[in-house]
């Protein structure tokens, strides 16, 4: 694998890891703050993922064998590029598309114009902020490499360079100003996001709360998995040799249900749930038998079955979409086995929400 192609393929990598490890969190805060989850916002925050991971693996990786580094100093002097590129034949535009030191400028520019392009997309700041934004994330770069990153070498293994500070910096300023353009778009895009009222439960927004709870149980059951074992290695001091799957299985399994059973029986709601907005009205009585059913019903049945009839999971996971699509209030089969259905959380509470059964729609 080629110096140039590792970092890339460990950005995507990492992106991935990161992504559905910040998934829950980020549809939640996409719901407050915009109101909606959509494709288009879904794709501008994955591509800032990968190019933040980017900018990092491709500044810094691949880290050296300790014991073959060669030390290498340090440029501090501003704009010693301009000699550099006075060096090389400047009589012709070829000539400049052909000088080394061109090409390293222009490079050091155009790989942080995206910051500033991301910030005003994704964060929505101005050109000065996404300047000092740039200026402080190359210099956290540079300070790393200088410092063999942060004591780990003996000495600096890549070039601290105070022009690439400058060109960084001066691309990021260029990033924000190409934003500019976009400005019209953003403001119908304010103006379209986060309306305080109720949104309806569509299918696709049940989907996705769904999901959140799928990979908030696979989170949760690989974290509790990872401390039994850690916890069995450090603590109890058990040979890794003996490790069986046992209880560090039983705790994937478990733990994960039992949070979540404990978010349904005490709100009401599930992560998913909660992380779209979305609230249950009417049920059975009393409301801990309805909460209850409504998880059983749900993604509680689901890890049930993939702990205990794993081949019925799947065909659980499919009954539940195929319900979801022919109930017309999307309450699936949680709201067929409890009768209750799905509104959007900032509705009005209804009067079977606060204690009578309201009519369910067909």
């Amino acid at each position: 694998m080629s110096d140039q192609l590792f970092p890339a393929i460990i950005a995507i990598l990492l992106g991935v890891v990161v992504g559905v490890v910040l998934f829950v969190p980020f549809v939640a805060v996409q719901y407050r703050r915009e109101g909606r989850l959509t494709l288009r916002q879904s794709l501008l925050w994955a591509g800032f993922l990968v190019y933040g991971l980017a900018l990092w693996t491709y500044t810094l990786l691949p880290l050296p064998d300790p014991d073959a580094i060669r030390c290498v100093g340090a440029q501090l002097r501003p704009f010693q590029f301009v000699d550099d590129v006075l060096d090389y034949p400047v009589g012709s535009a070829g000539a400049l598309v052909r000088n080394p030191a061109v090409m390293q400028v222009a490079m050091n520019v155009l790989l942080f114009a995206p910051l500033g392009f991301f910030l005003r997309l994704v964060w929505r700041r101005g050109v000065v902020v996404s300047t000092i934004a740039g200026f402080a994330v190359s210099l956290a770069i540079e300070t790393t490499q200088i410092t063999g990153v942060w004591g780990i070498y003996p000495c600096a293994y890549r070039f601290f360079d105070v022009d690439d500070l400058i060109a960084n910096t001066s691309g990021a300023l260029l990033g924000a100003i190409l934003s500019l353009a976009l400005r019209p778009w953003l403001a119908r895009r304010d103006r379209m996001a986060v309306a305080p009222t109720a949104r309806p439960v569509t299918f696709w927004r049940r989907v996705l709360g769904m999901l959140c709870d799928v990979l908030a149980v696979w989170l949760i059951g690989g974290s509790a998995g990872v401390a039994v074992n850690a916890w069995r290695l450090y603590v109890l001091q058990v040979d890794p040799a003996s490790f069986d799957g046992g209880p560090a299985g039983a705790a994937a399994v478990w733990v994960p249900f039992a949070v979540l059973a404990v978010v349904v029986l005490t709100t009401g709601r599930t992560l998913g749930d909660l992380a779209v907005l979305i609230r249950w009205e009417g049920g059975a009585r009393p409301t801990p038998l309805a909460r209850a059913l409504r998880y059983l019903a749900g993604i509680g049945g689901w890890q049930l079955l993939t702990a205990v009839a794993a081949p019925l999971d799947g065909a659980f996971a499919l009954a539940s979409i195929i319900a979801l699509i022919a109930m017309r209030d999307r309450s699936g089969l949680p709201g067929l086995i409890a009768r209750m259905r799905p509104v959007d959380a900032r509705a009005a509470v209804t009067a079977s929400d606060a204690g009578g059964a309201a009519p369910r729609q067909r």
